[in-house]
């Protein structure tokens, strides 16, 4: 099976737990790093009707739902939110929770949209686990309108770690795995997720890949002691 088949394969098995999971490991700290995202592409972006913002890697639909509470916040309409993910099940488990969303079974590099038909594309904790990166975002490129942002919320690999990154990393290595393999009853998933992050690219790595793809970058700030970041930016 081909490494990106077999992270969705993975991802299908956890879906009915991976709300649960989420939540007891991250202790609810990513809500507010969701709806900080939100605010701040929202304020970047300054228009007050969007014709579409698409969520790569939905999952269960959390952000989807985010992009839409926040938007009543900042006094911003939007006609359509979509959800993109390849998982089958964690889609089923978003179509339970948000029905009135509108959802596709595709990969981050086959988004089924028009060219230059969405105002914002954004992915939260997925871009790790997408091989095929550069595609990915000439993707996001390609949906989106001239001026449209990407956003992306990620967990990213910290070069020169403080003594407590070091200590969050054992939290998230030894610890997570256990507790997240305890709820799901898949240990090799939750094995999987902390590696991906070490596997994973720095900032500034990101940074560039996004500059490659033809965006500009806006904005970039890292939370609760680096461990998640945001990056936020332009299509030129």
């Amino acid at each position: 099976m081909q490494k990106q088949e077999k992270i969705v394969s993975m991802f299908d098995d956890i879906a009915p737990t991976y709300d649960t999971a989420n939540r007891v490991m991250s202790m609810g700290v990513d809500k507010s790093w969701r709806r900080k995202a939100c605010d701040k592409a929202y304020q970047f972006y300054g228009k007050g009707e969007l014709d579409k913002i698409v969520d790569v890697a939905c999952g269960t639909g959390d952000m989807m739902d985010f992009w839409k509470k926040r938007a009543k916040t900042s006094d911003v309409t939007i006609n359509e939110i979509v959800g993109v993910d390849p998982s089958v099940g964690m889609v089923d488990v978003a179509k339970e929770k948000y029905p009135e969303f509108h959802y596709h079974i595709s990969k981050a590099t086959e988004i089924p949209l028009e060219d230059e038909s969405s105002d914002i594309v954004s992915i939260t904790y997925g871009i790790r686990n997408v091989i095929e990166r550069k595609e990915a975002l000439d993707e996001f490129n390609r949906v989106l309108k001239v001026g449209g942002l990407v956003v992306i919320l990620e967990f990213m690999k910290n070069e020169n770690p403080s003594l407590i990154a070091k200590i969050m990393n054992f939290y998230t290595n030894k610890i997570l795995p256990k507790v997240g393999g305890f709820i799901s009853k898949n240990k090799e998933a939750y094995e999987y997720l902390p590696n991906s992050i070490e596997d994973f690219s720095t900032v500034e790595n990101m940074q560039n890949e996004l500059k490659s793809a033809g965006f500009e970058i806006l904005y970039t700030k890292s939370f609760s002691m680096d461990i998640s970041t945001l990056l936020i930016a332009r299509k030129k």
